[in-house]
């Protein structure tokens, strides 16, 4: 194992007074093209958004640096943002945004240039490689029980159910709008119908992530204790055309991401304990990857070819998030900085650095407030990655 000291330069892209963040890890914010990065502004960023709050679907450019607003929002925030997607059948010129439609949170699809919209059922949690199947979720239910992920504003339908059938994770064609529950609360609670406090208790799903192939999709189930803590975390798989339900670990799990159409990476739980794992999803088998060197939780996401490992770290005594990379082969870690936390910056107003690789693969983006406001950074790693 080898450890980079180089030297790297964190870029902003986005100045304030606003801020400026896109939000989330493992979804490329780059237009096809590299010209656009897409993000969200905002007047606020020291109290979640409350009912009413309006954020700015916008693009900033990367030649010029200018943020040109596209759109309005009110179903976002700040750990989040408003699960920004470029849809991957036309990444040059259509976006993906959460949004409130009346008395319900929607999906949008809209076309950058002439400003064209249709509007898909639920709001978007996840997007496939080939663009025309999109994942969802009922935010108002994430608002109510894990409100840091969840939308303000609109109550949650199925409030009064633990276990919904006609609530879960919802898949949609990108397309037609056509929508139906993949996977449902009931189906969960009878999956693990072993596991009491499941039976027991109301839960949700979060962090939808889809594989390699668009053929499975792994997330987490949730429950709560008595001060509203997360209790316990279950990790499951599914058919992406549903069914097929897999425990991926029930001891706990944080984030994660798929190397390959059967293997997932992730901070999880297992019998040795806390620290990353890769898993086959398939048969069950699973080992440590270098936890004397990986030692904390973070967003994790891979290259296309599962080279590369970019990853982050939560605020460390300093202060101090780290942003890295590894070489899955050559296990070899680069440090490509560390960014200080203020320590207001905590719980729901928090700013994980939620890192992003480009396109091609030569840059990433993250989030950050060690300069005062919250905006976007870039780093080139082309070096690193390419060597």
């Amino acid at each position: 194992m080898s450890r980079s000291q180089e030297k790297f330069v964190a870029r902003p892209i986005t100045q304030g007074p606003k801020h400026h963040f896109f939000g989330y890890y493992g979804i490329c914010p780059w237009s096809s093209t590299g010209q656009y990065h897409l993000c969200l502004q905002s007047d606020f960023h020291d109290r979640p958004p409350a009912a009413g709050d309006s954020a700015v679907v916008g693009l900033v450019d990367m030649e010029t640096g200018r943020f040109e607003g596209v759109a309005e929002t009110q179903a976002w925030n700040l750990q989040q943002g408003s699960m920004l997607h470029w849809l991957p059948t036309a990444p040059d010129r259509l976006i993906t945004y959460n949004a409130r439609e009346d008395d319900r949170f929607v999906g949008i699809v809209q076309d950058i240039h002439s400003g064209e919209r249709r509007i898909l059922p639920y709001p978007i949690s996840a997007m496939a490689r080939n663009g025309r199947q999109a994942l969802g979720l009922n935010y108002a239910r994430l608002k109510s029980l894990r409100p840091v992920v969840g939308y303000a504003g609109l109550p949650d339908p199925f409030a009064d159910q633990n276990h919904p059938t006609e609530d879960g994770v919802y898949t949609m064609d990108t397309q037609t709008g056509e929508a139906r529950v993949l996977v449902s609360y009931e189906e969960a609670r009878a999956f693990l119908s072993e596991y009491e406090e499941v039976q027991a208790r109301k839960i949700w799903f979060n962090h939808t992530i889809i594989n390699r192939d668009d053929t499975r999709v792994a997330f987490v189930v949730r429950y709560r204790d008595e001060t509203r803590e997360i209790r316990h975390t279950i990790l499951l798989s599914a058919s992406m055309d549903g069914g097929d339900l897999r425990i991926v670990t029930d001891l706990g799990a944080s984030h994660f991401d798929w190397l390959s159409e059967e293997l997932i990476f992730g901070w999880v739980t297992m019998k040795e304990g806390q620290k990353y794992y890769l898993i086959n999803d398939r048969t069950g088998e699973y080992g440590e990857v270098r936890p004397d060197v990986l030692t904390k939780n973070g967003h994790c996401s891979f290259t296309r070819d599962g080279t590369w490992l970019l990853t982050d770290e939560y605020p460390d005594e300093k202060s101090r998030q780290a942003l890295l990379l590894w070489h899955m082969v050559e296990e070899r870690l680069v440090v490509l900085g560390r960014f200080h936390s203020p320590e207001p910056f905590r719980g729901e107003i928090r700013c994980d650095l939620h890192p992003r690789w480009s396109r091609d693969e030569r840059q990433v983006s993250f989030d950050s407030v060690h300069d005062g406001s919250r905006q976007i950074y870039v780093v080139d790693v082309a070096e690193v990655v390419e060597r």
